[in-house]
């Protein structure tokens, strides 16, 4: 297997983040908007897997791993196991996401000396796109697998739908200041390893180096149970759609007062916005920044 030494990969990233800000508006937000799809495709697929090992209620009031779960360690490994194949998928077809985004383009800034007014246009276009295209992709998943229609018309939510609340009411279980804390921290782990998964992508020629070079790390953030950005503009939305689906019995497990709290506000405040402030951190400062000063000497003998 072919690949290029440490010094390269950082030049090659800070190249491919050239090459990104110079990219229209438009093209911006449609590849935006398939990376969106792509990343919401490993988070559904998560959702399905992913089934049946919560044993009770106790998972909708927390994060993945908590007394809930039957064997949370196997729940994890089966949610990372399976949810890469988002990013592999948008690396190997050049799609652009906004948390790998996050440390490309300030590369370039760096190594390129392009303005940060360029930087920051990819990084709203790109988030737009990604938005787009994950709530896209929850609306088609509520409507497929997570419901269900009988002879009668009446829609239901399937075992998958009553899965996708579960997840949705624990992406929006940060409470108060040390839980906006947690999600903040959380986004940082999740987007260092994200970009970490870039990094070795971009080392590798072929396409099974590529392969493996993403999936350990991006297995090791959803496993570890970290928070993405793009990842809950899917998975909170789909918990929301699929809330107004659910069975009288399944309302009565979760608690009618606690689906409330499950809503297009709550998926922002309490989860979105520290989120995605933590992957911009997680990515500019400890994968941009660091690799930037540890081999600026060597990028700059490389031109």
């Amino acid at each position: 297997m072919a690949f290029h030494p440490p010094v390269a990969i950082v030049a090659k990233a800070g190249d491919a983040g050239k090459y990104k800000t110079g990219l229209p508006a438009w093209n911006m937000v449609l590849r935006g908007f398939l990376s969106g799809a792509f990343i919401a495709m490993g988070a559904g697929l998560a959702t399905v897997c992913s089934t049946g090992i919560v044993a009770g209620a106790a998972a909708t009031n927390a994060g993945f791993v908590n007394a809930g779960f039957a064997s949370p360690g196997i729940a994890q490994l089966i949610m990372g196991a399976v949810f890469p194949v988002g990013l592999i998928i948008t690396i190997l077809t050049g799609a652009e996401l906004f948390t790998g985004d996050a440390m490309l383009a300030p590369l370039a800034a760096f190594i390129h000396k392009i303005s940060w007014a360029s930087v920051l246009n990819l990084w709203l276009w790109v988030y737009v796109g990604n938005l787009i295209g994950s709530l896209f992709y929850a609306y088609l998943m509520t409507f497929g697998p997570l419901t269900s229609v009988d002879a009668a018309g009446a829609i239901t939510a399937t075992a998958f739908g009553n899965r996708a609340v579960q997840i949705g009411m624990a992406k929006i279980s940060y409470f108060g200041v040390a839980g906006l804390w947690s999600a903040f921290l959380k986004g940082i782990a999740c987007n260092w390893l994200v970009n970490l998964a870039v990094l070795l992508g971009i080392c590798a020629d072929d396409l099974i180096g590529k392969f493996f070079g993403i999936w350990f790390p991006i297995m090791a953030f959803v496993s570890s149970g970290f928070e993405h950005s793009v990842a809950n503009m899917y998975f909170i939305p789909a918990g929301i759609m699929s809330k107004a689906y659910l069975t009288p019995a399944q309302v009565e497990v979760f608690g009618a007062a606690k689906l409330e709290t499950l809503n297009w506000v709550t998926m922002w405040t309490q989860n979105i916005i520290p989120v995605t402030i933590g992957n911009i951190i997680g990515g500019l400062i400890f994968v941009s920044i660091l690799y930037w000063v540890a081999f600026r000497k060597e990028i700059q003998a490389l031109k």
